[in-house]
């Protein structure tokens, strides 16, 4: 079995832009269900309809990131990637269109500035291998 280190992971808006400093990130894809029982059986059948994924990216806050923080606002239409495994040959990434639905940033006075970034897919979440 295959481990992989979270500390190797990339996300990339467009072509080029890598988001700087993240310090984490997910991605959830559901598949939305029918129910297709008929009368005269005892147990409950169903088909799988439509899918959908979301995601988000922690980061801590960089303002000079136009091509990957900045570029995540809010309303935004992007393409991203995610790498899971960083970027060289057999990289395990997931690629799709979504749509920036919040971009929220936090700080403390004894902490760095962070920023969590949502997004709702639209389209296919695609895996893919380098």
């Amino acid at each position: 079995m295959a481990a992989y280190k979270g500390n190797d992971g990339v996300v990339t808006v467009g072509a080029s832009g890598v988001v700087t400093n993240v310090r984490s990130f997910s991605i959830e894809a559901s598949a939305a269900t029918a129910e297709t029982t008929t009368m005269g059986v005892s147990a409950a059948t169903h088909v799988g309809t439509i899918t959908s994924w979301s995601g988000s990216v922690d980061v801590y806050w960089d303002p000079a990131d136009t091509d990957g923080q900045v570029a995540l606002s809010p309303g935004s239409s992007v393409e991203i990637k995610f790498a899971v495994d960083g970027t060289g040959s057999g990289t395990t990434y997931y690629t799709g269109d979504a749509i920036v639905t919040g971009h929220n940033r936090s700080s403390s006075f004894d902490g760095i500035v962070e920023a969590s970034i949502s997004l709702q897919g639209t389209g296919a979440l695609t895996p893919g291998s380098i």
